[in-house]
């Protein structure tokens, strides 16, 4: 397969998380679609659903169907076309051999040795169809836009209100935390604080199971690929928020966001042009390429066994000067145990370090935990949409003091 080809179906196989509409009522108001105030929202759940791939699918895995995506010739999608769409996709799925949808199937029939990279086909389709329907538009999803928006109010966020990218980390990373799906058991979340990983904190999260998720035993989710970690070892999604400038990105950090999306587990970059949010998942010489979540598709009840998946893939990516990137943003990264951190922490050191341009790291490692510098209780969400404010009580100064360029 060439370079070209492979990069089409490795784009076209990742989670695409969009405005819907049509669906029901979001938590604390009568509104049914988030176009034109969901995207920051929708850019986030790519980034994690990107993370849940790696974690159950592995980095290799692709769509079988990847590639039979009509291209998007639009800027935006109205409800009929997005049905006219979806519809002509189903139609020539169906008309070739082997294509058609898998149904899910319980756990005592997907039982596999290893994890979903040495499964059959069958079983890593039900990992994929599983995925996708805990991004679902209805309050029942664990990962979808309802839940999102409740945990939203816990931080005076409203729907239609503009969410940025450290808000947002801040609830995915409850969404994980409080989801009840047995099968998102292994894998919890961890936001850094004040630009600064505590690295004690994230081997904890590694470590400690999170409370109120039930025991996988009793799951009718896909079993969770870790059977080369101990029993209470779980995944952890790493999010940091920065800001990478003032009133604009400095160009001295473009070849740290190049470093930064060329590591391999690393999950992507949320944020966007200003008001205007997008998924950046690579970069192309000077142009970041980018999912975009700005188009408006219809509401698909993810509940039923064969619901529709070509709508939850984009076939065609965006690119954008990093010039025009909002300078702020948030960085994830998965890791899948102490040893992966400890790697990462390895690779990023060398990423981090300040060269002639760029006199101060975007973040910084630090070790021990982080408890005695805790400022997300008393932070409203428009200060933590400023992640950078520094703890008075903190007396010891480090190299990873954030200054704006």
């Amino acid at each position: 397969m060439g370079n070209v080809e492979a990069f089409r179906k490795d784009f076209a196989s990742r989670v695409w998380l969009t405005y819907r509409e049509e669906f029901p009522p979001l938590p604390g108001s009568t509104l049914t679609s988030d176009c034109g105030w969901g995207c920051m929202l929708r850019a986030g759940q790519m980034m994690l659903a990107q993370a849940l791939t790696l974690h159950f699918l592995g980095r290799d895995w692709t769509w079988p169907e990847a590639l039979a995506l009509q291209p998007l010739d639009t800027h935006t999608w109205t409800t009929t076309a997005a049905k006219r769409l979806v519809a002509s996709l189903e139609a020539s799925l169906q008309s070739s051999p082997g294509t058609s949808d898998h149904s899910l199937l319980p756990v005592h029939q997907a039982q596999a040795p290893g994890s979903a990279e040495e499964a059959d086909p069958h079983l890593k389709e039900m990992y994929h169809r599983t995925l996708v329907s805990w991004f679902g538009d209805s309050p029942s999803a664990q990962l979808g836009l309802h839940r999102l928006v409740r945990l939203g109010l816990t931080m005076g966020k409203q729907a239609g209100d503009w969410y940025g990218p450290a808000v947002v980390a801040h609830i995915l990373k409850k969404a994980v935390e409080e989801a009840m799906d047995p099968g998102l058991a292994g894998i919890t979340a961890y936001v850094s604080q004040d630009c600064t990983v505590y690295s004690a904190d994230v081997i904890d999260s590694h470590r400690a199971p999170t409370a109120g998720q039930a025991s996988p035993e009793s799951s009718d989710a896909p079993p969770s690929p870790q059977d080369d970690q101990p029993a209470s070892s779980r995944a952890v999604i790493i999010l940091i928020p920065v800001r990478l400038g003032g009133e604009k990105t400095n160009p001295d950090y473009f070849n740290f966001a190049k470093s930064i999306l060329s590591l391999e587990y690393c999950i992507g970059i949320i944020g966007g042009k200003p008001k205007q949010a997008c998924y950046f998942v690579g970069f192309q010489d000077d142009s970041l390429i980018y999912m975009d979540p700005h188009y408006c598709q219809s509401f698909v009840d993810v509940s039923t066994s064969d619901f529709p998946l070509q709508s939850y893939h984009c076939p065609s990516p965006k690119k954008m000067p990093f010039s025009k990137m909002d300078p702020s943003c948030t960085i994830g990264f998965y890791s899948r145990g102490v040893q992966d951190y400890e790697r990462i922490t390895q690779e990023l050191s060398k990423v981090l370090q300040p060269s002639a341009k760029e006199k101060y790291p975007a973040f910084t490692f630090v070790q021990g935990h982080g408890r005695d510098y805790d400022l997300s209780a008393s932070l409203t969400p428009e200060k933590k949409e400023w992640p950078f404010i520094r703890d008075p009580r903190r007396t010891v100064t480090t190299a990873g003091d954030f200054v704006l360029l």
